[in-house]
């Protein structure tokens, strides 16, 4: 058979399963899985982790630099593999075993953030060092992500796809939550590079989490079973499934991209937003930044009671939760009150809170099981250069028209997401 005759009756298989009405499950159960429950509680680590490394790396640099530019070059180094590996990376995640980027992945970066700073001395242990080693750690994330999210569908059931992906953000959330203030008392106590050295055995707890995960074939496959040819074919050939057989994914990516323009500047922009706006010192911002993650974690908790939902209803989600994001982030130009502030800050982390989980199953249930980390990969690059361009672009707004327009672009830039939602809603019921 013909993989074009392959993939057009995987696709309208999946279509159909993910669109019939599916009993109510009983969510709870997925973290009691084995299997899930060993990837979740590698991801909690991970991200525990990764809050306790970003403000040991970024007080480190900052500490020795005292440039903010220089501190902003961290945030820059972890979008380059995405935007220009991104493509090639889904490649190989489709070829080699996932269990072989979910450890490598966690094994390479204990040693990068852990090891190195360990063994060199704090006289030779420099920033351009420290660059060269958050570069190489950002490529190994740029392999992880993709290999994680087509790993889901090899240990949970089509009709809990969403319910996995948000249990998923939300160690993210506990995350944002958590490794900041361990980071910090672990810094006023032994110094950015001793904690970073402390930190790599959490990378090591999370692959040995994701070794004793087995990956099974749970899942009907939605197309071909091998890909082979060589890397341009195989990259053409994800490529031509987005661009042609699946036009919902582009559609999707679309959406994405908007999504990321606006919620990457309002994250980089919002300390200076809350200080210029709102008169506010750092701690302050921390505790609005603590509302934005409980905010979000909410939402990945909300998300269960939706996962049966078909994709047309899942994506109205988006609609309505960016939509109400949008309104939210306009209000911060009206208000001063700290409290409200906050409220209005879960309101946001709420809303951005939805995107991600659904995007994800969407892709989960619509590609063949062997273009997952293809599609995946070109899902990242296009979010990840949205991303550093609308915080370019809104950062000289800010800077040239004030931090009321930036907020107030933001925002339109969140009712734009939800308007493509509906667009995208739409053409799923239509397919």
């Amino acid at each position: 058979m013909k993989p074009s005759v392959l993939f057009t009756t995987g696709l309208t298989s999946a279509r159909n399963v993910a669109q019939d009405k599916v009993p109510v499950v009983i969510h709870r159960r997925l973290l009691l899985t084995r299997d899930f429950g060993l990837i979740w509680l590698s991801q909690l680590v991970s991200q525990v982790g990764d809050g306790i490394s970003n403000l040991a790396l970024l007080w480190f640099v900052y500490s020795i630099t005292g440039s903010p530019v220089k501190t902003t070059i961290i945030g820059l180094l972890h979008t380059i593999p995405p935007i220009v590996l991104g493509p090639f990376i889904g490649v190989y995640v489709d070829r080699l075993p996932k269990k072989f980027f979910l450890i490598g992945a966690n094994v390479f970066r204990a040693v990068l953030i852990g090891i190195i700073p360990c063994a060199v001395s704090t006289d030779t242990f420099t920033v351009n060092l420290l660059y060269i080693l958050v570069l190489i750690d950002a490529v190994a994330m740029a392999t992880f992500s993709p290999a994680l999210t087509s790993s889901v569908p090899l240990v949970v059931p089509r009709a809990q796809f969403t319910a996995a992906n948000a249990l998923i953000q939300s160690t993210t959330s506990l995350g944002i939550i958590f490794g900041p203030a361990v980071s910090g008392m672990g810094i006023a106590l032994f110094g950015s590079q001793e904690v970073l050295c402390l930190n790599g055995a959490t990378y090591l707890v999370s692959a040995l989490c994701l070794g004793l995960v087995r990956l099974g074939t749970a899942q009907p496959s939605a197309g071909p079973t091998k890909i082979g040819g060589s890397l341009w074919h195989d990259l053409t050939e994800g490529l031509a499934f987005v661009v042609s057989k699946q036009r919902i994914i582009l559609l999707l990516i679309v959406t994405a991209a908007c999504y990321g323009f606006g919620a990457s500047a309002l994250t980089t922009l919002f300390p200076v937003f809350a200080n210029k706006l709102l008169g506010l010192g750092p701690v302050e911002v921390g505790y609005l930044w603590s509302a934005l993650g409980v905010g979000l974690l909410v939402m990945s908790i909300v998300l269960l009671w939706f996962t049966g939902r078909t994709l047309a209803d899942r994506v109205n989600i988006i609609v309505w939760t960016t939509a109400v994001s949008g309104l939210a982030i306009g209000a911060l130009v009206w208000t001063t009150d700290l409290y409200l502030v906050g409220l209005i800050m879960m309101m946001i982390g709420g809303g951005m809170g939805a995107f991600t989980p659904i995007a994800w199953g969407i892709v989960q249930e619509l590609t063949p099981r062997m273009m997952v980390g293809r599609v995946l990969g070109l899902y990242g690059t296009g979010a990840m250069t949205a991303a550093i361009s609308g915080i370019t672009m809104f950062g000289q707004i800010t800077e040239r028209f004030g931090e009321s327009a930036g907020i107030a672009g933001i925002g339109a830039t969140f009712l734009l997401t939800a308007f493509l939602g509906v667009w995208l809603s739409r053409s799923i019921r239509h397919q």
